[in-house]
C-alpha cells in the first residue's frame, strides 16, 4: 500500500521526525546556571525559614558543608530534570528528592548544620585511622571489575 504522502511531503515528515528525535536526545537547557542560584532564587522560598523551637537547623553558609553542597546539588539537578514532566514531575521532586534531603540537612542532631544553630561552624570530618598495609589494593588498574576491558 502506498503512503498517502507524496514526494517532498514524505521527506519533510521524515526530517521532522528525525529533528524531534534529535531534540529529545539532547539534554534540556538548565534554568539555573548552578546550585547556588537555585538555592538563593527558589529553594529558600519553597522551604521557608526554620522557626526557633522547630528542631530544624539551617546554615546560611550551606556551601561550606560538603554534605549540604552535595545534597543540594542533587536536589537542584533533580528539579532541573523533573520540571519538564508535566504530569507528576514536581510531585515526584517534592516527595522523592526535596523532602528526604531537607529532613537530613535540617536535622538538629545529625544534619550537617547541627552545630550552626547560632552561626556557621566549620564542619569536622569523621575520625579515621589508616588501615593496615596490604588490606586494600589499587582497583584502578587491570583488575578493576568495573572496566569493560
Amino acid at each position: 500500500m502506498a503512503s498517502p504522502l507524496q514526494g517532498e511531503e514524505r521527506d519533510e515528515s521524515a526530517e521532522a521526525i528525525q529533528r524531534d528525535e534529535e531534540d529529545a536526545a539532547r539534554p534540556a537547557e538548565l534554568f539555573y546556571p548552578h546550585v547556588a542560584e537555585f538555592v538563593s532564587d527558589r529553594l529558600i522560598y519553597l522551604v521557608g525559614r526554620t522557626a526557633l523551637g522547630s528542631g530544624r537547623v539551617w546554615c546560611p553558609e550551606w556551601y561550606r558543608h560538603a554534605e549540604a553542597l552535595s545534597r543540594l546539588d542533587s536536589v537542584w539537578r533533580a528539579w532541573e530534570a523533573l520540571r519538564w514532566e508535566a504530569s507528576f514531575g514536581m510531585s515526584n521532586w517534592w516527595i522523592h528528592h526535596l523532602e528526604p534531603h531537607m529532613r537530613a540537612l535540617l536535622d538538629p542532631d545529625t544534619g550537617p548544620f547541627a552545630h550552626c544553630a547560632e552561626g556557621h561552624q566549620n564542619p569536622q570530618p569523621l575520625p579515621v585511622f589508616d588501615p593496615p598495609e596490604g588490606l586494600f589494593f589499587d582497583q584502578r588498574g587491570s583488575m578493576n571489575p568495573f572496566t569493560l576491558d
